[in-house]
């Protein structure tokens, strides 16, 4: 089927949707209404490493509702979600652009992310892409990095930073704080028993990426309701010697029953890491101290 429509598009995984997709996004939205085009962004509905190794479980740091959520705040003019499977993993970078941006998506120019490589075992470069596009009318250029603070913005930094907790600067690369999704359920109720009671979170995503255990100052928001000032804890309670990694949430001077509710939690920042504590006594002074820090945050 071919399109009477002429797209300029940008084409990639986009996981976390930060600071350096915006760019090449906005510069694709500038792009397009400078020629005349509207502004597509393709992207896939699972991670194509899922498909090629099929025991890869991906650490994402926004599953697909959030990505689509956020690549929605754009400004493009059309969000496209291809369906991954081995067909289209084993389509060369060519037969991906003739087939699918081509003939399927009517894109006849293509914006590229200076690091972004495509089609069955990624093996050609942006050269080809430029040489196959000539070939069959897709003018394709090629974006230009972005650095943030000194800091090379792409998704995988953003993941080693939320890997070692530093939820501030993985903040700085994304243009928002780092958030996890999900339902409250029911855990151990240790908390209630010494005045800390919290809301166990089950991510709505099974591949969603977790910050390193510790204790962080965050924000919480219950069923689309107000964002209200938290503490959670992200590990096993060794304190408890339980060996499940669990998301508990604190809400400071709460005490509502929320259990089954959806909650979106924001990470502020990073109070200390996960430690074992010789009794439970010892376990509280120290969460009154967490308490303490989270109040005194500038939110």
């Amino acid at each position: 089927m071919e399109h009477n429509a002429s797209f300029a598009a940008t084409i990639g995984f986009f996981d976390g949707v930060h600071k350096g997709h915006q760019f090449l996004i906005s510069r694709l939205n500038e792009m397009a209404h400078r020629i005349g085009q509207q502004s597509m962004v393709i992207t896939f509905d699972r991670h194509p490493r899922q498909v090629v190794h099929a025991d890869y479980v991906p650490q994402l740091i926004t599953p697909l509702n959030e990505k689509l959520r956020l690549l929605n705040l754009t400004g493009a003019d059309r969000i496209e979600v291809l369906h991954f499977d081995t067909s289209m993993a084993a389509l060369s970078a060519h037969d991906f652009m003739l087939e699918v941006l081509h003939r399927q998506l009517g894109v006849s120019t293509l914006l590229i992310g200076y690091d972004n490589r495509f089609g069955h075992n990624r093996a050609e470069d942006f050269d080809d892409y430029v040489r196959y596009g000539k070939d069959m009318g897709i003018n394709v250029v090629q974006n230009t990095p972005i650095d943030v603070e000194g800091m090379r913005v792409s998704s995988s930094l953003v993941r080693r930073l939320l890997a070692e907790g530093d939820v501030s600067a993985a903040a700085t690369c994304l243009g928002r704080r780092f958030e996890i999704e999900g339902t409250v359920e029911h855990g151990y109720a240790e908390g209630r028993k010494i005045d800390f009671p919290t809301a166990n979170l089950r991510p709505e995503c099974d591949c969603q990426l977790l910050p390193d255990d510790g204790v962080y100052a965050t924000r919480i928001c219950v069923d689309g309701g107000p964002w209200l000032k938290a503490m959670t804890n992200i590990g096993t309670n060794p304190t408890f010697e339980r060996s499940r990694q669990t998301i508990e949430t604190h809400i400071i001077d709460f005490n509502a029953n929320i259990y089954g509710q959806h909650a979106r939690i924001e990470f502020c920042q990073r109070l200390r890491g996960e430690q074992k504590f010789d009794s439970v006594d010892e376990l509280k002074t120290q969460l009154q101290r967490d308490r303490e820090a989270t109040l005194a945050y500038r939110y």
